[in-house]
């Protein structure tokens, strides 16, 4: 972390590189939403992808033209999804490219969306059954990484065919069933693969999106 940082919302050509190229080195097909839903969600004020960009650089506004020189590019991401009305957000994708993993750069962007004061609730894999050992190993060191940042676990859920768990940070004025409640209402009304909580015996249902 001896390098300056910059952490700010993307203009549109870094948010299309981002999609094309950052998110799925660090997450499976069945992850990514389609692109139509995230631009839909960008129009209508709903989602916020933010940007970790290395050197000095002026904070660019998030709709003038970007030249994508190397220094212009992310190398890392954090997706905010939120909805009017309801105070908690949700982040939704979060990551480093590749090259820069294990620098810290992951637990430094986690502490400056906690100082930006908003409750937040992220959804972490949860070990199942049938998976590898190295893979579970992998899910629980997630959740640990995200306790040592501040978040606290929460309930299960499951979302793209997955069982989740929700950690929460910022939320401690919240009840937590209205914290429950705002987590489903984040999701849009056709989102059927998108159970809060999830019970022990529930089995998640599958993506929407591979269900219609």
């Amino acid at each position: 972390m001896d390098r300056e940082w910059l952490f700010c919302r993307m203009t549109r050509p870094q948010i299309a590189y981002w999609y094309e190229v950052l998110l799925p080195e660090g997450f499976e097909p069945n992850e990514i939403k389609p692109w139509a839903d995230i631009e839909r969600l960008l129009n209508e004020d709903r989602y916020e992808i933010w940007g970790l960009f290395t050197g000095d650089r002026d904070e660019p506004a998030p709709d003038e033209p970007a030249d994508l020189s190397e220094e212009a590019l992310p190398v890392g991401f954090a997706c905010l999804w939120k909805r009017e009305g309801i105070p908690l957000v949700l982040l939704d994708y979060m990551g480093v490219t590749a090259r820069l993993r294990s620098c810290g750069l992951g637990a430094w962007m986690l502490g400056q969306l906690r100082e930006q004061g908003r409750p937040l609730v992220l959804e972490s894999e949860l070990p199942v059954d049938g998976a590898s050992a190295e893979e579970n190993d992998l899910r629980r060191r997630r959740i640990a990484f995200y306790e040592r940042n501040g978040f606290c676990p929460a309930y299960e859920m499951a979302t793209c065919g997955l069982r989740w768990q929700a950690l929460l940070a910022g939320a401690e004025g919240c009840a937590l069933v209205d914290v429950m409640r705002w987590h489903k209402q984040l999701y849009d009304e056709k989102r059927t693969d998108v159970q809060v909580p999830l019970g022990p015996g529930e089995t998640p249902a599958p993506p929407y999106w591979m269900a219609e």
